[in-house]
């Protein structure tokens, strides 16, 4: 069989780890395989390991670029509004909404990664890259908050980001039942309104 080209090893290697940023996100850092990355790339999983060294280095890989697509994705909303309040309704809203809660693959990289966090090993590089990529969010998130104390901002971005994440964790935990959209509709209108 002929090697591929490097150009055409470089796009399968976009597309590995493109397909494996939807799926950590809709299934969580533990409830995806090699096999199931490589089959949602259309590739065959032996050509995995000429790619990645690990699943591991994968899932790192991977959940970073989900974190840089939220914030490009919050940042996009942001630019395109008026003043600080338009522009934190248009980070909220589509959050706590039932599309984002409708499309894990397509949402919220710690609201997907959170419970796996929980078991990972307190050295874990893919840890570390959740960390990091929960730390831009929330400066990204302080930038929208009323004050001039940064301590206090960053208290209340906390604080709403934190709800935010709980909101739609609860609304996916709960889809299928009227509780799913009443938590959504509850967590929005107090984080809009307050």
């Amino acid at each position: 069989m002929p090697r591929v080209s490097r150009k055409q090893a470089e796009l399968n290697r976009e597309i590995i780890v493109e397909a494996a940023t939807h799926l950590l996100r809709e299934r969580g850092l533990h409830g995806v395989s090699v096999i199931d990355v490589m089959a949602a790339a259309g590739l065959t999983h032996g050509g995995f390991y000429g790619h990645f060294e690990s699943r591991e280095a994968l899932a790192q890989e991977a959940s970073g670029r989900a974190f840089a697509q939220s914030l490009l994705r919050w940042q996009e909303r942001m630019a395109a509004q008026p003043d600080k309040t338009a522009a934190r309704r248009a980070v909220i809203e589509p959050y706590l909404s039932a599309a984002s809660r409708d499309n894990p693959g397509d949402s919220c990289p710690v609201a997907a990664f959170v419970g796996d966090m929980c078991h990972e090993p307190v050295e874990s590089p893919v840890r570390a890259t959740f960390i990091e990529g929960l730390e831009s969010l929330l400066e990204t998130l302080v930038t929208l908050v009323d004050g001039s104390d940064d301590e206090q901002k960053r208290q209340q971005a906390l604080m709403q980001y934190s709800l935010m994440v709980g909101a739609l964790t609860l609304a996916r935990a709960t889809r299928g039942d009227p509780l799913s959209d009443e938590i959504l509709q509850a967590a929005t209108s107090f984080l809009t309104t307050s």
